[in-house]
Order: C-alpha cells, then structure tokens, then sequence
C-alpha cells in the first residue's frame, strides 16, 4: 500500500472537487439530440485528462453513435491487466423546475455536490483517472497494467457498446474488468453488487382518426386513443402491480440463494422506505422480503411516461388523433430481451380494441440480466476494502437497476468483472437533485489506489 499516493490524492483533494465541477457543468445528455454539443465537449475533455494523467495511449473511438473514450497504460510485464469501465452520458435533467440549483451548475450544500450526473457517473468515473495520475507523479507509474473505457450511451441503452467492444476485444483483452459504474445499495450498510437486472426499453404509441376532432363534433363516435390505450396499459399488470403479460416471464430462472440470504440479512426498513420516497405507506405493509424481492429478483414492467393530445395551458377541446406511452422493462436471468419485446407487443394487439392502430418501437437491443462469479479472487479484494474504509463488511447484494455492460464483457473478453464504486443509490440520480457524498468522494480515492495495488498481486481467476 502506498501511503504517499494516498497523501497525494488527499491534498489535491480541493483541487480535484474543481475539476470534477468542470465536468459536471458539460450537459452531456446522451438521449436527447439536442445535447450533442455537451456529448463532445465532455468525450474531449476526459480524453485531454486522460493525457495529462499520463495514459500514454488515449483514442477517441467511433461507435457508429457517441464516441467512447479508450486509454491504454500498460508498462508492466508480468503484472495482471485491469480495464475499468465507466461512462460521461448523462441523464435528462427534467424536471427543471424541481431542482433547487440548476443541474449543470454544480452545487455544494452540506458536504454533498449536487449536479447532474455527478454520482452517476461522473464522479466515480474520474476516480480512477484521478488515482492512475498520483501513481504517475509518486511512483514513476503504475502497479499493473490499466486500461480505461469510459462510454457515451450508458443512459440510452448502450445500443452500440457490444458491437465496439466485440470490434476492440483484443485491444480491451484483461484479466478483470472493474466498473466505476453501479451504486452501493445504501448508505447506511456496505453492499456488493453481485447481480443486476436486464432491460428492454420501448414506445407504444395508438393512434385513431388521421387528425385532431372538435370534441364536440365528433365525441362519443370517433375513436380516442386515450381513453383505448389506458385501458389497455391497465391490462399488463395485476392489482399488486405484478406483470400479466403471457410468456413475459416464462424464461426466468430462479435466483441465486445467496441473494435470498442477504435479503433476509439485510434489515431493511419497508416503512421506512416509503417515507423516504415521500409516497404513503401502503396498508397493509408488505414484509421487507418480500419488498427487497420484488425491488431486486422480480421481473417488472414500468410506465415511464405517457401522453397524447393538448398538453398547454387551458383547455383545448380536441379528440387526439394518437396517444403515447414509454416503457421500460427490468430483466432477470434467463430472460431474453427479444422475447420480451415480442411478448408485450402480442398482448397489446390482443386487447387492442377495433378501430386503432398499434406502433410499437423498440430502443436499441436491451441486455439481459448478470450476475457475478461468486468465487472470483478479486470478489474478496473488493470486499476487504469497503470493510477496511466503510468499517463493516459489505452485504453482497443484486442490483434492480440495470448495468449491461457485465454481459457483454463476460461474452467477448472471457474475463471476470466486480463493481467498485463509492455512489449509493439514495443520491437522487435519474432525478433531481441528484448528489455526490464528498465524504465517499474522498474515500473512493483511497479505495482505488489501495484496489489497484491489491490486484497487482492477485490471482485474477476463480480456483
């Protein structure tokens, strides 16, 4: 362990809370065209920092959609190689009007920057880079051999991060991949993620006559797709909110009981949960395993928005001639995403009433479901750490949001891969307000320098 990179690190704390400022200032919006401009302001700035950390190989690299950033800093024979995995998209800021500061004005209240994308995955991702930096000034270069890939579409799906890394596998060849992406569950207990969930990710949009009719005209005869399409969004689910759809969960394979134990270990609050996210408490309560379950092992199927016809003010007295619905849906193991699609797309046509017309338009390919090898060597590295620098040792748990990256890693470079990152999923990311402890900003540092020196000499492969 290098306690002098620590000291580095440390002193600059101040300094590198700046740069991360910068960062988090470039509106980089990867889902939404109008944000480009930002998409190249941040993939030029980190390829720049990059450089300046001393990666004596930094591309930008063309994916067909946003850029990737790839860095190589492999100086080591006979020590592993480690390819760290982040991404500089963002999410949309909306809705403006609730944050209490602007999103790309970063923010310091209370020990916490607020900014968009500064938990996820801003902050986390410069960590590394960061760390790679002080070694180069204290130690004359690295323990091992490092490689950084950080993506441009993580909040858009990923629609061309497989096809990229299939096309540079050999260049990204590893022994292990480390993700700077991937929250801790909560703040208050250390957590492993071991296991996340898959995606797919749609729009349905109905549509009735070729244009907007006078209400008055034409209402009680003409076909509104409003009124159609929420009949038939309200038939996907039970009155427990769990998916109906027939064969939307046929593949699903039962979970890894381990996860089952940590559940149970977890001493999770339901009530506690719901007032945390300003929603009343459900009567009767459901149980904390039960809760944690469904938030983590169970399939889902969320409306993400809706819309169709006049939204201004006032009122304006229209039958809209379509209406719209955006949906995305969680995987688990042994869930395929194609089959999914087709699943829901079927059961939509069933009860779609006559007289309408059903688009349905997927976003990109989805990924499915992964969870991690439960014996991998560097696992237990992983969690030493956050025990060392939490003071407790960490829960391992599944993730219910999605990371695809795992997947895609596991198929194309044939190497292990563990979650190591110092966000907790309480910051408000995919929100407003969305924060970054200082506090785990600070420890990510140190966490990172004494990771990358414990897997110099560790055996990468499970025995």
């Amino acid at each position: 362990m290098s306690d002098a990179v620590e000291a580095y690190l440390l002193e600059r704390e101040a300094e590198s809370i700046e740069e991360l400022k910068i960062l988090c200032r470039i509106p980089s919006v990867s889902t939404d065209p109008a944000y480009r401009d930002g998409i190249a302001e941040a993939s030029n700035l980190l390829a720049e920092r990059l450089r300046r950390a001393g990666f004596p190989i930094v591309d930008l690299v063309e994916t067909g959609g946003h850029p990737a950033i790839v860095a190589e800093w492999c100086t080591v024979p006979g020590k592993p190689t480690v390819l760290v995995y982040g991404h500089y998209d963002v999410q949309p800021p909306d809705p403006l009007d609730k944050w209490t500061t602007p999103p790309f004005e970063p923010d310091i209240r209370d020990g916490r920057l607020y900014a968009r994308g500064v938990s996820d995955d801003k902050g986390p991702a410069l960590i590394p880079i960061l760390v790679a930096e002080a070694f180069g000034k204290i130690e004359g270069g690295l323990p091992l051999n490092l490689k950084i890939i950080l993506e441009g579409e993580e909040e858009s799906g990923s629609p061309n991060f497989e096809p990229t890394v299939a096309r540079l596998k050999e260049r990204l060849a590893a022994d292990l991949v480390v993700s700077a992406d991937g929250a801790m569950w909560r703040a208050d207990l250390p957590s492993v993620t071991v296991a996340s969930r898959g995606l797919v990710a749609l729009d349905v949009t109905l549509s009735g006559a070729a244009k907007d009719l006078h209400s008055g005209r034409h209402g009680g005869s003409a076909p509104n797709p409003i009124r159609a399409l929420t009949r038939m969004l309200a038939s996907l689910h039970d009155a427990d909110g769990m998916v109906t759809v027939p064969g939307f969960a046929d593949a699903a394979t039962p979970p890894d009981p381990a996860i089952l134990d940590a559940i149970r270990a977890a001493g999770f609050d339901p009530g506690a949960y719901f007032d945390g996210i300003g929603a009343p408490r459900p009567d009767p309560l459901p149980d904390a395993e039960t809760l944690l379950i469904r938030q983590w092992l169970i399939p889902t199927l969320e409306f993400n928005g809706i819309g169709g016809g006049y939204q201004g003010a006032g009122t304006k007295t229209v039958i809209p001639s379509s209406a719209f619905v955006k949906i995305t849906c969680r995987l688990v193991a042994g869930q395929e995403p194609d089959a999914v699609i087709a699943a829901i797309k079927r059961h939509l046509e069933a009860v779609k009433p006559t007289g309408y017309t059903l688009e349905v338009k997927r976003h990109g390919p989805g990924s499915r479901a992964f969870a991690l090898d439960p014996d991998l060597p560097a696992l237990r590295v992983v969690e030493d750490l956050f025990g060392e620098l939490l003071g407790a040792k960490p829960l391992r748990v599944a993730m219910g949001a999605t990371i695809p990256i795992g997947a895609v890693f596991r198929k194309h470079l044939d190497c292990g891969m563990v979650f190591f990152s110092f966000s907790t999923s309480d910051e408000d990311y995919h929100a407003p307000n969305e924060f970054f402890r200082l506090e785990n900003f600070r420890k990510g540092m140190v966490g990172w320098a004494r990771l990358l020196q414990r897997l110099a000499a560790t055996e990468m492969r499970a025995a």
